[in-house]
């Protein structure tokens, strides 16, 4: 009997055992899931750069310019950016001027067709055909407006920053004009042109691949930035007199 009862007690033990680790299986594969919703959560509350919600692509305006700077076709990209590089090889290395450049490329243009043109009588074959170029009104008309509307529309902006009432936003304008500055004063317009149009060709594909990374950074960075704005508010630009702020009509 006494073995009998201690035979019953190790089985029911033994259930009881394996029970409890049912249950604690249970529970930690629940909690890795759980683990894992929060995460993926966490990932996708991640606040883009700049405030972003479209993808990199969108941004830079879809279709084909946004796919050249993207290196969607790898060849296109290379080979506008390598035209980019010859260009500035003549123009800065070389010094070859842009006038100068014009005018022989159009004397070989102009020399080639007119020597086609007329050779073919002697060779009996077709000239070739030089197709009518034309400028739409419709297109010129398209441009200018849009040229207009954004020059007004800087006009504007550069009226409201003068004006004094928003601080933050003359802070900002002029540190970027003294960037721009201190650029210009230790390279030419060509030079910062294509140093732009570099930039265009590698930084944007760059954070499209290392995007979670870089907002993740950028953003401990700006809540940091803003931390210390706050107190150089409180401490300095608080105490700037402004302008009078401009009452707006119903």
């Amino acid at each position: 009997m006494t073995e009998h009862k201690e035979d019953s007690g190790s089985v029911v033990e033994s259930v009881m055992d394996k029970i409890t680790e049912t249950f604690h299986h249970d529970d930690g594969s629940s909690s890795s899931s759980d683990s894992d919703d929060e995460k993926s959560s966490i990932s996708s509350k991640i606040n883009r750069l700049f405030g972003r919600q479209k993808p990199v692509h969108k941004v830079l305006g879809g279709g084909k310019p946004a796919d050249v700077f993207l290196w969607r076709n790898k060849k296109i990209s290379a080979s506008v950016l390598g035209g980019a590089t010859l260009i500035w090889i003549l123009f800065e290395c070389l010094e070859y001027h842009f006038v100068t450049l014009l005018c022989h490329c159009l004397i070989l243009t102009l020399a080639l067709l007119f020597l086609w043109s007329n050779g073919t009588a002697f060779i009996n074959k077709s000239p070739p055909h030089i197709p009518e170029v034309k400028i739409p009104e419709d297109v010129a008309t398209n441009i200018a407006l849009s040229l207009r509307y954004e020059i007004n529309r800087a006009f504007s902006v550069l009226r409201d920053i003068a004006s004094g009432r928003d601080l933050k936003m003359f802070l900002t304008v002029v540190a970027g004009l003294w960037v721009l500055s201190i650029l210009g004063s230790c390279c030419n317009f060509l030079t910062l042109f294509y140093i732009t149009f570099v930039v265009l060709h590698t930084v944007p594909v760059l954070y499209e691949k290392y995007e979670d990374q870089v907002d993740s950074f950028s953003e401990k960075a700006m809540i940091e930035i803003k931390k210390q704005y706050a107190v150089f508010d409180a401490k300095v630009l608080s105490k700037i007199p402004r302008g009078p702020l401009k009452s707006k009509k119903p």
